[in-house]
């Protein structure tokens, strides 16, 4: 068999079978990839608008790419893409209550978001930097792609900043905050 031909079979259409697995135990399933949860914002303060989110991953290191998962048809992914421009705020393992109010649908639109809370303006993205966040990523919008159920919204990196603490995590459903422990290394033999 030739190259082209073993090439052109390998990657040929294939008969799908149906996955016989009840739906709600793949979704229980996937509520244990831990993730760490962030606050997405945008600016000016005159259009300030935040949301929750617990997908946020590197995607490319050059350029450097961060890719986030929002809900199909997410305001903030049309308010990133017309600013140009957003930030991203990791949240430390004491700002649950921060997750919670930029989660919640019932939150007052623009600057009432951030009312009572301590933020500075990024001076790239004119979006807030929220004080005692782990790290702070300054992004370009970069661009926005359909996917299923969803929406994933990708940033080019164009200033980052970290702090030491430890990270608010998404696991199994629920928000949780604590210490890390590195798991153990293998004996060497």
């Amino acid at each position: 068999m030739s190259t082209a031909t073993a090439t052109a079979t390998a990657t040929g259409p294939r008969t799908r079978r149906p996955v016989r697995q009840d739906p709600a135990e793949r979704r229980r399933a996937l509520y244990h990839l831990a993730s760490p949860v962030s606050v997405l914002t945008t600016g000016p303060e005159s259009r300030m608008h935040g949301t929750t989110a617990s997908t946020v991953t590197l995607v490319s290191r050059e350029p450097l790419l961060v890719g986030v998962v929002l809900r199909a048809g997410s305001s903030f992914a049309r308010r990133a893409a017309a600013e140009g421009r957003f930030a991203i705020n990791v949240l430390g393992g004491d700002q649950a209550e921060v997750a919670r109010r930029f989660a919640d649908s019932g939150r007052p639109d623009g600057s009432a978001q951030f009312a009572g809370l301590a933020w500075t303006a990024d001076p790239y993205a004119q979006a807030p930097l929220i004080a005692g966040a782990l790290a702070h990523y300054t992004c370009r919008f970069h661009s926005a792609h359909a996917a299923g159920d969803s929406e994933l919204l990708l940033g080019h990196v164009v200033r980052a900043r970290a702090d030491e603490g430890l990270p608010l995590l998404s696991y199994a459903g629920r928000l949780h905050a604590g210490t890390l422990h590195p798991a153990k290394e293998a004996a060497a033999s």
